[in-house]
């Protein structure tokens, strides 16, 4: 990939140093265990894409302020608290690579450390008075719940269309960008318009961004080793929803029944894959992904030309070029 984080970071690289500093801050405490645990979180931090929407979008429109710091700190707070409460409601021992919560300090800790963190965030916006940070917040975080439980609902019946799909992945995955961005214009002083717009952007690349997510399911030559790990889950993705609408009655009929009773089976699983190759899954699931992706620099172009402008577009494009 042409394009890296590094340089995609260079407007707000003093910005992100300064954040890493103040998110430990923010993260202190003086209970022993507690503040073991928040050190274990802050250590095993990702790419920080959400802290980089909130900084170059605030960049876009005018000064990053403390009030910046403090939203991007909200994002990351609460959306922790739900990845905490994530890994245990799945069991899962792993997060990034590195132990999860639960797997470390057990299942009633991670679910007290979760709740800690919801409440250290919606106290740094309470104290500060940030209220309209924590409704944009406080919106995301209450539809990723509804997505997440909309997506095992339909996940029972593999009944899932596409309009469906695109509603679970916007609450799932797009609105937390989206909060990201408008985030970042809500802590300057910039007009309302821009906070609509930059929600907008946010979404579309969040969009843009779970498809990507759904495409690595399958696997290619450029995208990496197919998995299958959506289908074992009996998710339906973008791809498999188009081949299983584009398709013949008894061959759907056969596919379903495969998802639903040898999704364990490697060799099954495989049967599935080729079969979305080869109905047009993958090229139509890639085409809707480049869609949302140039709506969302339509909706760009209508900043103030800047660096973090550009930034912002190539935020964009690693999104969608990335190999992991």
């Amino acid at each position: 990939m042409s394009i890296s984080l590094s340089s995609i970071q260079a407007p707000i690289e003093e910005p992100m140093k300064a954040f890493e500093g103040k998110f430990r801050q923010f993260m202190k405490t003086k209970v022993m265990l507690l503040d073991t645990i928040m050190n274990y979180i802050v250590q095993r931090k990702g790419k920080q894409m959400r802290p980089m929407f909130v900084f170059l979008t605030a960049g876009c429109v005018g000064e990053i302020t403390e009030k910046t710091y403090r939203g991007a700190a909200l994002i990351e707070l609460l959306h922790t608290a739900t990845l905490v409460h994530d890994d245990v409601v799945d069991e899962s021992d792993y997060r990034r690579g590195f132990f999860s919560i639960n797997a470390v300090w057990k299942n009633k800790i991670a679910v007290l450390v979760g709740d800690y963190l919801l409440s250290k965030g919606l106290l740094l916006s309470v104290d500060h008075k940030d209220f309209d940070l924590l409704t944009s917040v406080s919106t995301a975080v209450r539809e990723m719940a509804e997505g997440e439980l909309l997506q095992i609902e339909k996940a029972r019946k593999l009944d899932i269309t596409e309009d469906v799909y695109f509603d679970i992945i916007r609450k799932k995955t797009a609105t937390l960008i989206a909060a990201c961005c408008a985030v970042g214009v809500q802590s300057t002083d910039a007009d309302e318009k821009y906070v609509d717009m930059a929600h907008q952007f946010g979404e579309k690349v969040g969009i843009a961004f779970q498809i990507k997510d759904d495409l690595f399911d399958y696997g290619d030559a450029e995208i990496g080793k197919p998995l299958g790990i959506d289908i074992k889950e009996k998710k339906m993705t973008l791809p498999l929803i188009y081949a299983l609408q584009n398709t013949t009655r008894s061959l759907r009929k056969q596919m379903i029944k495969t998802i639903k009773n040898d999704s364990d089976n490697p060799v099954k699983v495989k049967e599935v894959i080729d079969f979305v190759k080869s109905t047009g899954g993958i090229a139509y699931a890639t085409q809707r992904m480049q869609e949302f992706a140039q709506e969302a620099r339509e909706i760009l172009l209508q900043f103030p030309d800047s660096t973090y402008r550009t930034s912002l577009g190539n935020l964009l494009n690693y999104t969608i070029e990335r190999n992991k």
